[in-house]
């Protein structure tokens, strides 16, 4: 009876991970790619691509895309049995390269990002002028090439036909399993998370020092109320504007992006740690099915900027939305 209930529970775990590879992923290819595509024509408009900030999320945006676009393509035809990375050395390397390095580079420039929101939001001023448009492209530029360097041992690691992987297409070695799970884990994943997290904090920090300042000043607002009015322009307003747009989708982002890639880093370290551990066949069917989810989780977080900068960013966004529809 044991056995027949694990020869079920087996079935339908297999099964259940051939439909998540076969309708959820063609959903999130098709959420993912339009929000992305839609990120990148409203972001880069001429009243927006000049911030900082609005420039590391477009360039994340393209990243997020490639990153969907080389990833998921081979979940959805896995679900088949019709991916060509499975026995193609060259598709298997080039496809994982790619797929790394663009959501290296797309976490590493969210955490720029909130690193630029610290900056801007500083009483002082040499800071805030950190925060510009040449840092953010110097800042990309760097994120790109070290993203190119960390992965580089992808084109010799991975392999096609390996049998003791989640996936046929995978790294050949312990070493290299290491290598790139720790390489994933802390460097694309922990690192910018950890950034992502204190940079928040610090814009927390300074935001109540500015407002506690203004509270201070309350007085002299009260009476020259009309004339402060009068004199602060529209230009202005608008910054300040979407300046608190950036923060709050920013902040939105990150607890998304938290959420949904975490679960991967930890599953990865626990497959490779265990790669000399007999397992059974039930054993095997359920990492193969958690791996299969929490890699979509990921893809997901890949996805989802457009939706959260539209539903939690005030009119800012929507309104660059409603321009490009005209």
């Amino acid at each position: 009876m044991l056995n027949s209930s694990d020869d079920d529970l087996l079935m339908k775990l297999n099964t259940i991970s051939i439909q998540f590879n076969r309708y959820f992923s063609i959903f999130i290819f098709l959420f993912g790619s339009v929000g992305n595509l839609l990120n990148c024509l409203v972001l880069s408009q001429p009243s927006l691509r000049s911030n900082p900030c609005v420039f590391y999320f477009l360039i994340s945006s393209i990243a997020n895309m490639i990153s969907i676009c080389s990833g998921l393509t081979t979940r959805i035809l896995s679900g088949w049995d019709m991916d060509y990375t499975d026995n193609n050395i060259y598709m298997c390397k080039i496809r994982a390269f790619f797929m790394f390095v663009s959501r290296s580079v797309a976490f590493w420039l969210i955490a720029l990002a909130a690193a630029d929101r610290y900056l801007s939001s500083s009483h002082q001023y040499h800071r805030r002028q950190m925060s510009s448009l040449k840092n953010a492209q110097q800042g990309t530029m760097f994120v790109i090439i070290f993203s190119l360097l960390i992965y580089c041992q992808i084109l010799y690691c991975y392999d096609i036909n390996i049998m003791s992987a989640p996936l046929h297409c995978y790294g050949k070695t312990v070493v290299c399993r290491l290598t790139t799970d720790l390489t994933y884990g802390i460097i694309t994943i922990a690192c910018p998370l950890l950034i992502m997290f204190i940079c928040g904090l610090l814009t927390i920090r300074n935001v109540r020092s500015q407002y506690d300042a203004a509270s201070g000043r309350k007085h002299l607002i009260d009476v020259n109320y009309s004339a402060t009015k009068r004199t602060l322009s529209y230009q202005y307003r608008r910054r300040k504007r979407i300046n608190r747009y950036l923060c709050h989708v920013l902040f939105v982002q990150i607890v998304f992006l938290a959420v949904l890639t975490a679960p991967q880093a930890i599953e990865k370290f626990y497959t490779t740690l265990t790669i000399y551990q007999i397992k059974s066949d039930l054993h095997v069917a359920i990492n193969n099915f958690i791996y299969n989810f929490v890699l979509l989780l990921t893809y997901l977080a890949s996805g989802m900027p457009f939706y959260i900068y539209t539903l939690s960013g005030g009119n800012t966004f929507r309104n660059a939305l409603f321009d490009l529809f005209k």
